[in-house]
């Protein structure tokens, strides 16, 4: 099966639908960004009225995986009562955030024929049950971003995502300038399409639920770049897949594997840009 954007996706996981499988409501920003439009300098102030649903980027994206992972939204069986959606909410968040159900095992929605549409009338039972803000910050992978990125890990990076797309796994990605820390942020990835200078990646952004944003790799100086947009003057970031499972990934630093020599193909040990 073909992705919108051109990339092949497996066919065992149905693709990420951005207007299907994101929430109708924002992670909203503490701060205001008033970005300069000749030198691109930022001046932040603080958000009026202040926020009343802030630091959950992370919180937002797993929870988004995890419905598109667990869940069936079937908009022909009558909607249930707000205790029982608020039920089969902790159901799917209790749910693995790495690994899939079988189809079969998928809980049951009913009255809704996706997330988007029964975030919109649900939205105060999700923001409380799938997460607080903490989860943004303990997460078993943030130990990555104290650690260089060499341009020859974030091209290694870009080519992983490239593969794990092609496998309908929506990656999230952790999107950081460390240490100074101008961007922390967390995007899920859907999609792609291939450009003359490298690749576009398809995101979903909390900040900006309206429509699918942007994450540019440049294959010239291997480097990812973010757009301006409302919270961020636009430049290069870099960006390690996190929600992985696992604690410590075999290629964290960029590293390729070692050669098999069983493995004839040489060029299967790296999905190819």
């Amino acid at each position: 099966m073909a992705g919108a954007m051109g990339v092949t996706v497996n066919t065992t996981m149905r693709r990420f639908d951005f207007f299907r499988d994101t929430f109708a409501y924002r992670n909203e920003l503490v701060w205001e960004y008033i970005i300069d439009e000749k030198t691109g300098a930022v001046v932040t102030r603080k958000s009026d009225p202040a926020p009343t649903y802030a630091h959950h980027c992370f919180v937002v994206v797993r929870a988004a995986r995890q419905f598109y992972f667990h869940a069936h939204f079937d908009a022909n069986f009558p909607r249930c009562s707000a205790e029982e959606y608020c039920e089969l909410i902790r159901a799917v968040v209790r749910k693995s955030p790495y690994f899939p159900s079988a189809e079969r095992e998928r809980i049951a929605i009913p009255g809704y024929a996706s997330l988007r549409e029964f975030s919109a009338d649900h939205a105060a039972a999700l923001k409380a049950e799938c997460g607080g803000a903490w989860h943004s910050y303990i997460n078993r992978r943030h130990w990555r971003m104290l650690f260089p990125f060499s341009r020859e890990g974030q091209a290694f990076e870009a080519a992983r995502l490239r593969g794990e797309i092609a496998k309908g796994r929506a990656p999230i990605l952790h999107v950081v300038r460390f240490p100074q820390l101008t961007i922390n942020h967390a995007l899920l990835v859907f999609d792609l399409a291939e450009t003359e200078s490298g690749i576009d990646f398809i995101t979903y952004d909390p900040n900006l639920p309206q429509a699918p944003s942007v994450l540019k790799f440049s294959a010239s100086d291997r480097t990812f770049h973010l757009p301006r947009n409302i919270y961020w003057p636009g430049g290069m970031v870099n960006v390690y897949e996190t929600y992985t499972g696992r604690k410590f990934e075999r290629f964290d630093f960029g590293r390729p594997p070692k050669p098999n020599p069983k493995n004839n193909n040489p060029q299967t040990l790296m999905p190819q840009m």
